[in-house]
């Protein structure tokens, strides 16, 4: 018989605020160093090194290692889905500062999810999508179309590659921000690589926030999404 989920221990790994600062820090997707997490936690490197032990431990962080170096990441998407819900849930804290306040701006307008892209681009790019047939929804799935796999094809994605992954193909995650859905799964971080390979975007160093280039701007505008009909 298999036991119930410990979910009051899991509650506990990620009620501490410094561990729940670094597990959001690593909602970009990144893989990320002790001393950089400290710092975005604001806490020593060795207690830093002590939360992220009890992370890796509890199945929420993995770690690679480089040489002396040790980088973590988060354990996989079901993680950030996890961490996105809360995101979901959680009242909006108070503005302090205009730093903080374009911070936040820039995490609106568009931001990785772990692997997809989300915020008000990515929002508008899964209702595009759906405006023009490319991809349907069932539930809280998206589906792809039989119009949607050429699209996606000539796009440099394959559908049937990423329906064989045992990952989920095409998930609708609730924007924290938008409060509607954008795309993730498979297919959403396919998209959002394509869209990093062809430079249609690009991360802000610092976080994962993305800033959408002139090319990204014209070749969205060129799908559909006007992203100056945004702000």
């Amino acid at each position: 018989m298999k036991a119930s989920p410990d979910t009051i221990t899991l509650a506990g790994l990620i009620g501490e605020p410094s561990r729940m600062q670094m597990l959001l820090e690593l909602l970009s997707g990144k893989c990320m160093p002790a001393s950089e997490l400290a710092g975005a936690a604001r806490i020593t490197p060795q207690t830093a090194s002590s939360h992220l032990a009890k992370l890796v431990e509890g199945g929420l962080l993995t770690v690679e290692l480089s040489g002396r170096h040790r980088y973590y990441k988060l354990a996989g998407p079901e993680v950030a889905d996890a961490l996105e819900a809360l995101n979901t849930l959680a009242r909006p804290k108070p503005v302090k500062s205009l730093r903080e306040y374009d911070r936040l701006n820039h995490l609106r307008f568009a931001r990785t999810c772990y692997d997809h892209l989300a915020g008000e681009a990515g929002v508008a790019l899964a209702d595009r999508l759906l405006e023009t047939g490319i991809i349907g929804q069932s539930g809280r799935d998206f589906t792809v179309t039989e119009k949607g796999e050429i699209f996606l094809r000539a796009f440099g994605i394959n559908c049937a590659e990423l329906r064989r992954s045992r990952r989920q193909f095409a998930k609708c995650c609730l924007d924290w921000s938008e409060r509607r859905y954008h795309i993730a799964g498979s297919l959403g971080a396919a998209l959002t690589e394509q869209l990093f390979r062809r430079e249609w975007i690009e991360r802000i160093p610092g976080g994962r926030a993305v800033r959408i280039t002139d090319t990204g701007r014209d070749g969205l505008r060129h799908l559909g999404v006007d992203l100056n009909l945004l702000r």
